[in-house]
């Protein structure tokens, strides 16, 4: 792989690779929509990139997790709503859609250390009802809301 630098802020790399993985490649490109392979190329290194520092856990990251689970459970509501409590600086939001047969499909925006959302996450899967929950993370971090130590917005 060769590698050149230029006044844009792009580098430019060139790869080799099997013929059997370019055609796929070539499919993936074409079935995502993206405009070049360099966009395609970029994005996949950037999401590899993402998963490796996730895996390392103190990097700060943004992303969502999405929970299925039977609310008629007596006592999950009440577990749900502990562990989001213990965890307040670093769920932000979540969104609660109501499925049929009393389950439930609710989306959570999370940030912070990696190490800290996949553990909230390992809490929320062993509670009793939880049928699911994946998380997807991202290096892109929200805006502050607030202005540390003020309650303003910055």
């Amino acid at each position: 792989m060769a590698s050149n630098g230029n006044n844009d802020g792009l580098r430019r790399m060139t790869v080799s690779m099997p013929e059997e993985t370019f055609q796929a490649f070539e499919r993936l490109v074409a079935s995502r929509g993206f405009d070049s392979r360099s966009q395609a190329v970029g994005e996949m290194i950037h999401q590899h990139a993402a998963q490796h520092l996730e895996k390392i856990g103190t990097e700060i990251m943004a992303g969502t997790l999405t929970l299925v689970y039977d609310e008629s459970k007596s006592a999950l509501l009440r577990d749900l709503s502990r562990i989001f409590r213990e965890h307040i600086s670093e769920v932000i939001s979540s969104q609660h859609i109501l499925l049929e047969d009393e389950h439930v499909l609710e989306v959570i925006l999370m940030q912070g250390p990696a190490r800290t959302l996949r553990e909230i996450t390992n809490k929320l899967v062993t509670c009793k009802g939880v049928k699911t929950a994946h998380i997807t993370l991202t290096p892109h971090l929200m805006p502050p809301l607030h202005a540390k130590g003020t309650g303003k917005r910055p």
